[in-house]
């Protein structure tokens, strides 16, 4: 099949999902509000595999609202030094904490300011080396959690997680050519095809999320005013 071919089944896919603005402020590090500690915490809530809408975004808005809106944590820093016990009480799971404040604790070693310190760590982090990196070394924070640490601090990629792969592995097998399942090989084929159909890695990672269906309606129109918020 040809690239035209690629490029007009993937088309049929994003024409079902208004995410480009989104996407730009995920790239431009501007995602809820701009706090890279929402960021961060958004990341290791959705590390646990819960929904992402009806889950992890009403928690992480109450962790900012009670924590955050009140100054009781301002930074990186101020969430590496809070009481887990107090964080619990919005969100029970410790492991999620613990990857957040590990993670929080690596960045700081990047900059003084947390937006700065998330914007220079995914600049030079490495794919292919992840599991080496200091925020790949934080226990529990897998490849998926990695990369969407890295396209929240500005760099165009892709998450290789289960429904990434599904859709797009479906897409190409679609048009005759071999699904990719291996997380690295598969976020690179997905930076090579991405601008070829004239869309950004970012673009068809949350296409995919977003095309998912909850009850009778896809995410994207059950969420839209939700999406537009974070």
């Amino acid at each position: 099949m040809t690239c035209l071919s690629l490029k007009s089944v993937v088309n049929s896919y994003m024409k079902r999902v208004d995410i480009r603005e989104h996407c730009d402020r995920c790239l431009n590090t501007e995602r809820w509000g701009g706090s890279v500690l929402l960021m961060v915490t958004d990341a290791a809530f959705t590390s646990v595999g819960l929904n992402y809408f009806t889950a992890v975004i009403p928690k992480v808005d109450e962790f900012s609202r009670k924590f955050v809106g009140t100054g009781r944590i301002k930074d990186f820093k101020g969430l590496v030094k809070a009481d887990i016990r107090e964080l619990r009480k919005v969100w029970k799971n410790r492991r999620s904490w613990e990857v957040a404040r590990g993670v929080a604790s690596c960045l700081t070693d990047y900059a003084s300011e947390d937006r700065t310190a998330l914007v220079k760590w995914a600049k030079s982090a490495d794919l292919e080396n992840w599991k080496k990196d200091p925020v790949g070394m934080v226990n529990g924070v897998g490849i998926n959690t990695f990369q969407y640490l890295r396209m929240m601090g500005g760099i165009d990629t892709v998450m290789p997680d289960k429904i990434v792969k599904r859709v797009i592995n479906s897409i190409l097998e679609e048009v005759g050519q071999e699904p990719v399942n291996d997380d690295i090989g598969f976020v690179k084929m997905v930076e090579k095809i991405a601008p070829v159909c004239g869309y950004r890695p970012v673009e068809l990672c949350w296409m995919t999320w977003m095309i998912q269906p909850e009850g009778e309606i896809i995410r994207m129109k059950k969420y839209s005013k939700l999406l537009g918020k974070i």
